[in-house]
C-alpha cells in the first residue's frame, strides 16, 4: 500500500512539473511569437515610410519641374496658377511621410539623407530663373533621391 501511495506521488509530482516545464515553454514560444511578429510590423512600418516619402518627394519634384518649366516657357498665369497650386498640394504630402520616418527611424544617416533629399527638392523653386539651373537643380534633387533611397535600403537590409 505504500508502495502504491509513493508511486501515486510520484506520478502527480512529475505531471505536475511536466506541465510547469510545458507551460514555461510555451509562454516562452509566445513572447518569442510576439517579439519577431512586433519586429516585422516595425520593418514593414519603416518601408512603408521610406517609400511614402521617396514617392512623395518624386511628386514634388516633378510637380516643381513642371511649374518651372511652365514658368520659363511663358505659360499663361491660369496655368502657372493651376500648376503653383498642384506644387502646394505636393509640398504638404511630404509632411507625413517625412514626419513617419522621422518617428520610426533614429538611424542619422537615414535622417540626414532624407533632410538632403528634401532640400534638394525645395530647392526647385528658387531655380525657375534659366532652364540649365532648372535643369541642374532637378538633376540634384534625383541624385539625392538616389543616394536617400540607396541609403535607406541598407538600414532596412539590416
Amino acid at each position: 500500500m505504500l508502495g502504491t501511495l509513493l508511486a501515486t506521488v510520484i506520478a502527480v509530482l512529475g505531471t505536475l512539473a511536466g506541465a510547469i516545464v510545458s507551460g514555461r515553454y510555451q509562454r516562452q514560444s509566445a513572447e518569442h511569437a510576439e517579439r519577431v511578429a512586433r519586429g516585422e510590423a516595425l520593418r514593414r512600418d519603416r518601408l512603408a515610410a521610406v517609400t511614402d516619402l521617396a514617392a512623395a518627394i518624386s511628386d514634388h519634384r516633378t510637380a516643381m519641374w513642371v511649374r518651372g518649366d511652365a514658368k520659363l516657357k511663358g505659360d499663361a498665369p491660369d496655368r502657372l496658377a493651376d500648376l503653383r497650386s498642384r506644387s502646394h498640394q505636393t509640398r504638404s504630402a511630404i509632411t507625413r511621410p517625412l514626419v513617419a520616418l522621422r518617428v520610426l527611424i533614429t538611424d542619422p544617416a537615414v535622417r540626414q539623407a532624407a533632410d538632403a533629399m528634401v532640400t534638394a527638392t525645395h530647392a526647385l523653386r528658387g531655380a525657375d530663373t534659366d532652364t540649365d539651373v532648372l535643369t541642374r537643380a532637378r538633376q540634384e534633387a534625383l541624385a539625392s533621391h538616389d543616394h536617400f533611397v540607396n541609403v535607406a535600403a541598407a538600414y532596412l537590409g539590416n
